[in-house]
């Protein structure tokens, strides 16, 4: 299923180099499911023509507040009213520091600004992508704009940081289309883990042989990242224990990457101290070498293997749980069960041993490394299964599932 299935966008375009991004942008949001309506200012006319954004967005483009053509199904000639009527969001992007100004001070000189202002505050919400130089960026004058537009109810996005047209480098430039989409996505979440501290472990671990050889599983991280993004998405602050993966981390998520299932439970054991929910969704190594060579054990000839000896892991879930229940720490701790056979009674009996309220279980050997799973939830009053689908899919889920949990 598409993101923005049945989501209708209006696409503003100020004035700016940036102006070449909203191209790749109205391709990005029509192919996650929005119908895109482009209006444009005079001076983004100047930056990327109105025939190469209705060729994109298959709609006429709308840029001036005298068109006379038929605008929102009405004839009345006031297309600054009708344009966002039906729409679920005004998108200006890029919003440049002057466009920002403006509507700071409510001026509608032009067709933009002027729908801006007649939008229906409590049902078309604006959101601004800025763009501009470092130093306009960083002006007083602007940041005071941007919080001012904030406390308006405006939503302004961040800026990026890199090589900027005019051969500068610093804070500026719009977001690439795949972070407004993910900020749009989100902006159409329901927050149901506002105000909520979540802390996510993901990915395999890995046990050290000797300096090129260790013991690792087949976890590719997938789950427990997209768990982190999906509870970015509903409001959560979130932070990402990851283990040895090599996914990018997701958008507005902290990431703190560790190695060994030492590694990891020192860092959790710290960090679960100020979360309030915890999804221990990593595939940590049961057992450990005893001892990791210092060089590279080699073959002598002989046909002898070395004898190692192993220790077991601590069970860094568990011991996190009781020590929450202990300090009467309010927790919420969620674990990940990866079996081979029997998903049912080894994740009851799983969830029990660890004392957690919740255990989610999968078939390891037909998830790891893909991009989908089915999940099998298991709590105090029984199961309740998540048809295969995307990870992505199932972590929000999930995270709904988890939402609906949670102490009032």
């Amino acid at each position: 299923m598409n993101d923005l299935a049945g989501k209708h966008i209006v696409l503003g375009l100020s004035g700016g180099i940036a102006c070449y991004k909203a191209a790749e942008l109205c391709r990005t949001l029509i192919k996650e499911g929005a119908s895109v309506q482009v209006v444009m200012t005079e001076a983004a006319e100047q930056f990327i023509t109105s025939v190469t954004m209705q060729a994109l967005s298959g709609r006429p483009v709308f840029t001036s507040q005298w068109d006379q053509r038929s605008s929102g199904g009405s004839d009345n000639n006031m297309p600054h009213i009708n344009l966002s009527r039906e729409a679920d969001a005004i998108l200006v992007a890029p919003a440049s520091a002057d466009f920002m100004a403006k509507l700071l001070h409510g001026r509608a000189d032009e067709l933009l600004s002027l729908m801006c202002l007649a939008r229906p505050l409590e049902k078309v919400p604006l959101i601004l992508a800025p763009a501009m130089n470092r130093e306009m960026w960083a002006h007083p004058a602007t940041q005071r704009n941007v919080a001012q537009l904030r406390t308006d109810g405006t939503t302004v996005l961040d800026v990026g940081v890199g090589d900027q047209a005019c051969g500068e480098t610093g804070d500026g430039r719009m977001l690439e289309s795949d972070e407004l989409l993910y900020e749009l996505v989100r902006f159409f979440t329901p927050k149901v883990l506002a105000g909520q501290q979540v802390l996510v472990s993901a990915g395999p671990t890995y046990e050290a042989i000797d300096p090129v050889r260790g013991l690792t599983n087949l976890s590719s991280g997938k789950m427990g990242f997209a768990i982190a993004r999906a509870a970015h998405e509903a409001g959560a602050h979130v932070t990402l224990v990851a283990g040895p993966v090599s996914l990018p981390t997701p958008r507005g998520v902290g990431r703190i990457n560790v190695k060994s299932a030492m590694n990891m439970q020192k860092t959790l054991n710290v960090l679960s101290q100020t979360a309030t929910v915890f999804i221990s969704a990593a595939a940590v190594a049961d057992w450990r070498p005893v001892e990791s060579a210092n060089e590279k054990i080699k073959k002598d000839g002989s046909g002898r293997v070395p004898t190692l000896s192993f220790v077991e892991n601590p069970d860094i879930l568990a011991g996190i749980a009781s020590g929450a229940r202990a300090q009467n720490h309010q927790l919420f701790c969620v674990g990940f069960a990866a079996e081979s056979h029997d998903l049912l009674a080894n994740a009851q009996a799983k969830r029990e041993r660890k004392g957690v309220p919740l255990l989610v279980g999968n078939i390891g050997p037909d998830t790891f490394g893909q991009d989908d799973n089915a999940l099998l939830l298991v709590d105090a009053q029984g199961t309740t299964d998540l048809p295969k689908a995307s990870k992505l899919q199932l972590a929000r889920q999930l995270v709904a599932e988890i939402a609906r949990r949670l102490p009032t």
